[in-house]
């Protein structure tokens, strides 16, 4: 009889916890689950925002000319960085316990390190998309330009910025509403998909572009790498030093620049970024008789204005 009121209890105690995943959302990225893609076509329709397109082809169009829109391209140098290190992953040398000898033992977790921030939705796909995005990699950065094509598909869209990262506070905010796009304001949003219009607390704070544009060290994966360190940088210098704007301050609404967010490739910004000056002081010095050699005392200063340390990311 004992026995039995003790299992009893111990089922009455566990039962909350074993009932809990049923009843609430998931400790993680959004409200119930996602269907995890199987190919590099199905991840890109599951993040398909061409119906934002018809009512916001502005931002659209600044937009497209932005590395946000191919990510894993860039200025071709990112492209050529993620294949470097899907090429060191592989190579069996370099990370000997990644258990990674071949592009198809590839999985989701070994690309993570560059796409928690290139390309987020990665989280939601089966690891037979790792090994075709490899693929899709190796493939462009080699000069496949159909390759090079399908790898631009994949971006830092509207979806991702306006709902999948638009939380960050989730246990006090609550969790990404997949029905909803988030702004600034709340109400009805004219999308058959997306009908829903929510409030960020963060899409106009510098916390928001800080998710990617990170602190440094990514500590959180098996192998952690080195990254931007934008927003480390702004916490703990801009801000200190008496900083006072935002990343979207300067990177958007100043002159106008809306979501082509450019950084250093922009005159503009690369002007408003540094202060410079060059002091030249020419001579000549007798170096034997009859013999001038003629010099330069060169003094060059440069000031960083930017909000954060650059050149970073």
């Amino acid at each position: 009889m004992v026995k039995r009121s003790l299992w009893l209890l111990s089922l009455f105690l566990l039962l909350p916890f074993v009932l809990l995943p049923f009843v609430l959302p998931g400790i993680g990225y959004s409200q119930g689950e996602i269907k995890k893609a199987k190919t590099v076509d199905e991840l890109i329709k599951m993040f398909d925002y061409s119906s934002c397109i018809q009512c916001h082809q502005k931002e659209y169009e600044e937009w497209s000319k932005s590395f946000h829109a191919f990510p894993l391209v860039g200025s071709m140098r990112t492209l050529a960085s993620w294949a470097s290190t899907i090429r060191l992953i592989i190579d069996g040398k370099t990370y000997p316990y990644a258990n990674a000898r071949r592009v198809e033992d590839l999985k989701v977790e070994h690309l993570m390190i560059c796409a928690k921030c290139h390309l987020p939705q990665l989280k939601y796909a089966e690891d037979s998309v790792a090994v075709e995005l490899a693929k899709l990699v190796l493939s462009a950065a080699e000069g496949d330009e159909k390759a090079l094509e399908k790898v631009k598909q994949l971006n830092i869209n509207c979806l991702i910025c306006h709902q999948e990262v638009a939380i960050v506070h989730k246990w006090r905010d609550g969790f990404v509403d997949r029905s909803a796009v988030y702004g600034k304001t709340e109400g009805f949003h004219p999308d058959p998909k997306y009908g829903k219009l929510k409030k960020s607390p963060i899409i106009d704070r510098a916390v928001f572009c800080g998710q990617c544009h990170g602190l440094g060290p990514n500590f959180e994966f098996p192998h952690p790498s080195q990254c931007a360190t934008a927003y480390g940088s702004y916490l703990h210098a801009y801000i200190p030093s008496g900083g006072t704007k935002t990343c979207q301050d300067c990177h958007m609404r100043e002159d106008n620049l809306g979501h082509f967010m450019p950084a250093y490739r922009d005159k503009r910004m690369a002007k408003k970024a540094v202060d410079y000056s060059v002091e030249v002081i020419p001579y000549s010095y007798l170096h034997k008789p009859g013999v001038y050699h003629n010099k330069a005392r060169v003094v060059v200063k440069m000031t960083n204005k930017a909000g954060h340390r650059i050149p970073d990311g």
